[in-house]
């Protein structure tokens, strides 16, 4: 389904051609003016505003706190005009303040590539948000034991571990791909943990411009810097007590992670421009979707950095190598859409079973919800049939071809030979002795599946 975005300016040559460069991937509709944009709150929730600062009737930064309030999950953008450097550092510093996800400064000519990736990636931050979501409601009732809803080996290891290191104040580094569920890991750390009653404070390192992450992260005295009228706390100071979440820490600049790396050596912050040092005591939890090894090999991430908070590391397998949740997810979103549509579906016939099971899902739980949603909305029967669904019937290239000819009871015990052989580095003794099955018994599975060990 494609994102819906809402551009608020006042100036018809802006409003037509950021809607030349976006319709073709996503809904676009328009509003002139702060009126406008008061009447667009009784319209559905858009995943994007790209809102202008100085509208004829209004001030865009004082419609944003009354704009993620109505819409609280909508990522917004905001548009600058500002004739200044210092004008335009200013206006984006107190966007960021009042929850804009980035902001971007306006000109004769708009850099469309720059522009549909800032796009692209604040509304599939808010789709992350979404999933996050909705794990957190099947996650409500969880008080250290593992969800009904991850049935896999590999993810009730997860929450094992989660339920283990919860209690300690050990920095934690959560990797996996796009939309497997790192946000809600972090929560649950937080929520499990002895600072439950301080707040998780999240920050996107991806999301912060370059010219102000520090400022966020350590605080900033006034006049550190262009824009920077007032003392600033930063979030280390914000969390204390709590815990500090550093999602996409592989996209912070290098030289912050340098500052950072002291930060967490000393327990000890020191503002933009300051003199003064203040001790620090919160709980550090980091993300990344690279795999780490590479991006210190990139120069995305600094290898001291990386071995200072991956003291404890969690790793969340992509939905492809934990087929067993996929039911179990699936489950869970076709009764929330069915419940919004009004719709009686309650179940999947075996055809659409089969299918969604052996799909690969390269998106990840996000894919799978967007699919359910759909196929919701779309299908004319009692039951979801595999007619109803948008997925390929094979299964991805990663996959070998002699799968597809599995039963899918098959291709759940392969799979969890697959994983438990990789959680043991290919110990065939002790993976017999976790799956609770004889040796020669693994030994013959292997062959007849034709797993490389």
């Amino acid at each position: 389904m494609k994102g819906k975005v809402l551009i608020v300016d006042d100036d018809q040559g802006q409003r037509t051609v950021l809607t030349a460069f976006l319709e073709d991937d996503y809904q676009v509709w328009t509003a002139d003016s702060g009126a406008a944009l008061q009447r667009a709150f009784a319209q559905e929730q858009p995943d994007l505003v790209l809102l202008d600062v100085k509208l004829p009737d209004a001030d865009g930064l004082q419609l944003l706190p009354q704009l993620k309030k109505r819409w609280p999950d909508t990522q917004v953008i905001v548009l600058t005009g500002a004739p200044t450097d210092n004008e335009a550092v200013s206006w984006a510093v107190e966007a960021i303040k009042r929850g804009a996800f980035n902001f971007l400064r306006k000109s004769a000519e708009f850099d469309k590539e720059k522009l549909l990736a800032d796009v692209q990636n604040a509304v599939e931050h808010k789709r992350q948000n979404e999933e996050a979501s909705t794990l957190r409601r099947a996650l409500e009732t969880m008080s250290g034991t593992p969800s009904p809803i991850f049935q896999s080996p590999a993810m009730r290891e997860v929450v094992r571990t989660v339920g283990r290191i919860a209690p300690s104040d050990v920095t934690v580094l959560i990797t996996g791909e796009s939309g497997t569920g790192k946000e809600v890991i972090a929560d649950l750390l937080h929520a499990l943990g002895n600072r439950s009653k301080g707040q998780i404070i999240k920050v996107n390192c991806a999301a912060l411009p370059r010219e102000l992450i520090e400022s966020e992260l350590f605080g900033s005295v006034r006049g550190a810097f262009t824009g920077a009228h007032a003392d600033r706390e930063g979030l280390f100071r914000q969390s204390e007590g709590g815990t500090l979440f550093l999602d996409e820490i592989s996209e912070m600049p290098v030289d912050t992670q340098s500052k950072l790396l002291r930060v967490l050596q000393d327990n000890e912050v020191r503002p933009v421009g300051g003199k003064t040092t203040y001790k620090t005591d919160c709980r550090i939890i980091a993300a990344t979707n690279r795999k780490p090894q590479e991006a210190i090999q990139a120069g995305k991430l600094r290898e001291d950095l990386f071995y200072r908070i991956s003291a404890i590391s969690v790793h969340l397998p992509p939905l492809r190598e934990r087929r067993e949740d996929i039911l179990p997810l699936a489950n869970s979103f076709l009764k929330r859409f069915a419940a919004q549509a009004n719709r009686s579906l309650t179940a999947f016939k075996p055809a659409a079973v089969e299918r969604l099971t052996a799909f690969d899902w390269p998106g990840n739980v996000r894919q799978l919800q967007n699919e359910i949603q759909r196929a919701v909305l779309l299908c004319e029967g009692a039951e979801i049939d595999a007619s109803d669904l948008s997925i390929s019937e094979a299964r991805a290239a990663t996959e070998e071809a002699s799968d597809t000819n599995f039963t899918l009871l098959e291709g759940v015990e392969r799979n969890a030979i697959v994983q438990m052989l990789h959680e043991t580095g290919g110990n065939k003794l002790e993976t017999a002795k976790r799956l609770g099955i004889g040796r020669q018994t693994l030994y013959n599975k292997i062959k007849a599946y034709g797993i490389e060990v």
